[in-house]
């Protein structure tokens, strides 16, 4: 049985990248002051990153059901006989419930898996899905290992600027500006879906410090036992420097010596919501690759 691991770019894998491993990846939608561009198709994330420097108004909004549909109907037509999407966490978007209302109408042959992660940690399923399929599992097996270490991942986030959290109603204009004032960055969290406020910290510096803490704390109790190769850590960011994206990286590198660290830029859809200068740090517990 051959099946197609379809995601989207919110797993920071771009449709270049998928395409050189064997995934599909569907772009995501941005809107830059009312126009619409498609994820490292029609817009980068630098220029993404531009035009947030340039005050523009920018937004994300879900895929159309329709391209949903049509790269189904593609793939099935090209010999695959069952597919898994897996998506942004359903605590997070629209887009999960939408793809599993239209699967219904597929004949068993689209398993949407709702794993709750985004970013990093999105990644990780995306290729735990991927080596589940080599060894030999259909869809439905797929997408129930998926649902069942959906909660064996953590995954961290601090911002540099309370605007895009005032504009998302995660923050009040006057709780804003005293954080700006006392130079306060607030940490937020994903555990099982839905992003809420983890701690706040004043500057950068001991934001960073305190995601590294967190995920460590998790390491030693949340994945007690679980052997190092089997956790995999990213970091993320929407950093436009090489030098912020080494620094960022090689700190964690020396906090985790024994696992596998990686950088991935924030997706230019978590960029419309978290702002410039964000960084983000994850973990998952993956399957045996």
């Amino acid at each position: 049985m051959r099946v197609a691991i379809l995601t989207d770019t919110n797993s920071g894998i771009s449709v270049d990248e998928g395409k050189d491993r064997g995934i599909f990846v569907i772009p995501m939608p941005v809107i830059v002051d009312g126009q619409s561009y498609l994820e490292n198709e029609s817009i980068t994330h630098k220029q993404l990153y531009e035009q947030m420097m340039l005050d523009k108004d920018v937004s994300t909004s879900q895929p159309a059901p329709i391209v949903l549909t049509e790269m189904w109907d593609k793939l099935l037509s090209d010999g695959y006989d069952e597919i898994v999407f897996i998506p942004m966490s359903s605590g997070l978007s629209n887009t999960c419930e939408t793809a599993m209302r239209f699967a219904q109408e597929y004949g068993g042959k689209v398993f949407v898996a709702d794993n709750h992660r985004i970013s990093v940690t999105l990644r990780e399923s995306v290729l735990d899905a991927q080596a589940l399929a080599a060894q030999g599992l259909n869809g439905a097996q797929i997408k129930h290992r998926l649902d069942s270490n959906a909660y064996r991942s953590s995954i961290y986030v601090t911002v540099d600027s309370m605007k895009y959290l005032i504009k998302n109603g995660r923050a009040t204009r006057a709780a804003a500006m005293i954080a700006t004032v006392l130079n306060i960055k607030p940490v937020l969290t994903i555990q099982g879906g839905k992003l809420d406020a983890y701690m706040k910290v004043r500057g950068i510096k001991k934001s960073m410090s305190a995601m590294i803490e967190a995920i460590d704390k998790d390491i030693k109790n949340r994945f007690a036992g679980v052997p190092t190769e089997r956790l995999r850590i990213g970091t993320a960011g929407t950093l436009d420097s090489k030098a912020d994206i080494d620094e960022w990286l090689n700190e964690v590198k020396a906090a985790f010596p024994k696992c596998s660290v990686y950088y991935d830029p924030l997706s230019c859809s978590i960029a419309c919501h978290v702002g410039m200068g964000a960084l983000g740090l994850g973990v998952s517990k993956i399957e045996e690759r």
